[in-house]
């Protein structure tokens, strides 16, 4: 009873014409931002900090616009991916493996409805679990040490190689190409240049965004270039636009997997929603009837890392209001909030500031409807983006690109540095190298770095402290299980069968 007399009080604050407003434009300029490639929900967040203080919001209307513009980045970002192959953001990279191929399928159109509805499945989930276990499910990321950490991120790499390859070693190649960009830059301990050659521009490491948007916009760019548009979902007749009522029955049961898995690597302080959306379309994958057809167009390949990462966006506020410890970049955004509006996140939160968690936890309720009650009818909008003539959209494409990542780090350098990787990016898919390993190593290479210079402080060197705990062991089990697994069963699927003989045959 105590659950509903607080939600009331929330709807009772929530439910105000101004705090309606305020969740109706956070929601339309999150999945503008969203959409924009490079941007993503941290970035967006924090330039609309500023604005916010400017209005002179008070704290349970700064919190209502800003995780509402968290939550539309977060739909907003299957948009480009779907219809493009420009991940709006990292979460969003899986999106593209299937959303994409279902573009150039004709079907943008049901891509973008059931990427919408998982969208609001998972969100929608994930703030249930907000508000029914938050306290308890907290508890869980105290069991998680560097030395978890660590054997966590290994099964993520362990895993790559089923993600947009068939094969095992160019996906560890690239993996290990990321792993070692990432490490570009000063030693956090030591303070020594890392593969800088000498630029002083590499001094602080390769910027994420400059990475993924090369790898992504500006290499599909010189491969529409090159292919002359014969292998891109740019006008490509669309089938008739209406609701794949059909894939949405079909994906219920991947959109539930992809939001308990997203859910929980929200929870987990620095995990975030690139790693829950991953997790999310690798488990689709292996308990899939339908896994071959993952990465050429399927249906679940899309609904999964939807619900996960938009899962993972509910679940990362819990370590944050509940530890004040952010569990992705955009909390640690609306943590820096919290403090500036002298608002301590902690256990005591939930009975020292009631209005503001369960104010908050109705306006996310809100923002959800308001967003699959957007973005739905608004599909036939967005798929118009795929008839537009190359000629204007792909220097359009490219203009957002350069303006956009210029906007963020105010350095030529870096858009030099975007070209060379889009350059990187058409390369391997000449080599059929697939790049969403490589970005996932610049993006959790650091952090996994971190984690093991952690457990070999506390551990005093001794590298068996990695596998003391019952979690690092099922994680590590898990990882070489994950590693070896794709290669035993690619051997038994491509063996030929056996040849009848007729058993009265004799010598």
């Amino acid at each position: 009873m105590d659950i509903l007399s607080n939600l009331a009080l929330g709807f009772s604050i929530a439910l105000s014409p101004w705090t309606l407003l305020l969740a109706l434009v956070g929601c339309f300029v999150g999945t503008v931002i969203g959409l924009l490639p490079g941007l993503g929900p941290s970035n967006g967040v924090a330039l609309l900090i500023p604005i916010s203080f400017s209005m002179g919001l008070d704290a349970v209307s700064a919190l209502v616009l800003l995780t509402s513009v968290y939550y539309g980045a977060m739909y907003g970002g299957r948009i480009s991916s779907i219809l493009l192959n420009i991940p709006g953001d990292e979460p969003a990279m899986m999106t593209t493996l299937d959303g994409y191929p279902m573009a150039k399928q004709g079907r943008a159109a049901d891509a973008l409805v059931i990427s919408g509805v998982a969208s609001f499945y998972g969100a929608l989930m994930a703030t249930i679990g907000l508000m029914l276990l938050a306290p308890a499910l907290s508890r869980v990321a105290f069991h998680f040490g560097p030395a978890e950490y660590f054997a966590l991120y290994m099964l993520a790499f362990c895993t790559l190689g089923g993600v947009g390859s068939n094969n095992q070693a160019k996906a560890a190649l690239a993996a290990a190409l990321g792993l070692g960009i990432a490490m570009i830059g000063l030693d956090k301990t030591t303070g020594m240049p890392r593969f800088t050659f000498g630029e002083l521009h590499l001094m602080d490491g390769i910027d994420f965004l400059v990475a993924i948007v090369g790898l992504f916009a500006v290499a599909e760019v010189f491969h529409f270039i090159e292919s002359h548009g014969k292998d891109s979902a740019i006008g490509v007749k669309l089938g008739r636009i209406s609701i794949p009522w059909r894939d949405l029955g079909r994906t219920q049961g991947a959109m539930a997997r992809g939001t308990g898995i997203g859910f929980v690597a929200g929870i987990l302080p620095g995990a975030g929603a690139s790693l829950g959306s991953f997790l999310a379309y690798m488990a689709e994958k292996s308990v899939s009837r339908n896994r071959a057809n993952f990465g050429k167009g399927t249906p679940e390949g899309v609904a999964a890392p939807e619900a996960g990462n938009n899962a993972a966006a509910g679940g990362a506020l819990i370590p944050m209001l509940t530890l004040g410890v952010p569990g992705s970049g955009t909390t640690a955004v609306l943590l820096a909030l919290l403090l500036t509006l002298n608002i301590t996140p902690g256990p005591l939160l939930f009975t020292e500031k009631p209005d503001v968690v369960w104010s908050l936890i109705a306006a996310l309720l809100i923002a959800n409807v308001m967003l699959l009650v957007m973005n739905v009818p608004m599909v036939k909008v967005f798929v118009r983006i795929l008839g537009v003539p190359s000629w204007i959209l792909l220097p359009g494409v490219t203009m957002v690109a350069f303006v956009g990542i210029f906007a963020l780090t105010g350095s030529s350098f870096d858009m030099l540095l975007m070209v060379a990787f889009g350059l990187l990016g058409w390369i391997c898919r000449k080599l059929d190298i697939p790049t969403v390993p490589i970005i996932l190593g610049i993006l959790l290479g650091n952090a996994m770095e971190d984690n093991l210079r952690r457990a070999m402080v506390l551990s005093n060197g001794d590298w068996t402290y990695l596998f003391q705990s019952s979690i690092s062991i099922g994680l590590w089990t898990a990882a070489v299980l994950g590693f070896l697994a794709p290669m035993v069963l690619r051997r038994f699927l491509k063996k030929p069968p056996m040849p009848a003989t007729d058993s009265f045959d004799r010598d």
